[in-house]
């Protein structure tokens, strides 16, 4: 089973995504795929890591990306449930300064997400519906995470968008115009 977890900043979906990791993995071990990179210097950062941490308790088993790390590899080599938080802070690891655009072969990630022998659970960031960055960077940010996340959803089982902690499902869009005329 594949679930897609969409929300903006502090809108709740990490904490919706462990509850529901938890209640898919029957008292399993969770492994926790942590994409961002932390840096020392970034006390905030690091106080929102050890936030995310607290909550989660000893049972957890964390796994930190590391800088060089392969997602698909680590998908296809990781076992059990999964809960990977968050696609956002992957995708910003791959930011091509020549082109100053964020690339990511998608392709190999979701057939990993396919082959997998346990449930994962999947964090994004939906941005679009903030205020438009007025940067082309952060345009191109938006842009990137945008086709990212449709490209996950098509592939995910259940999808959710979290928003003030509150959850609402989301259907396939070819189910939801089944019934227009």
């Amino acid at each position: 089973m594949i679930a897609l977890i969409l929300g903006g900043t502090r809108s709740g979906k990490s904490a919706v995504a462990e509850s529901l990791i938890t209640k898919w993995a029957v008292g399993a071990p969770v492994t926790y795929l942590a994409t961002a990179l932390v840096d020392a210097r970034d006390a905030d950062h690091a106080a929102r890591v050890q936030t995310h941490q607290d909550r989660r308790g000893s049972g957890w088993i964390t796994r930190e990306l590391a800088e060089d790390e392969d997602l698909t590899q680590v998908l296809a080599a990781t076992s059990g449930p999964v809960l990977l938080d968050s696609l956002g802070t992957w995708l910003t690891r791959h930011f091509d300064e020549a082109t100053e655009s964020f690339s990511v072969d998608v392709e190999p990630v979701l057939a990993a997400l396919a082959r997998r022998d346990g449930d994962t659970v999947i964090v994004s960031e939906e941005v679009g519906l903030a205020v438009h960055p007025p940067t082309r960077l952060g345009r191109r940010y938006v842009d990137a995470i945008g086709h990212l996340n449709q490209q996950v959803s098509a592939v995910a089982d259940h999808r959710a968008l979290v928003v003030a902690g509150q959850v609402l499902s989301l259907g396939r869009a070819d189910a939801w115009s089944d019934g227009l005329q």
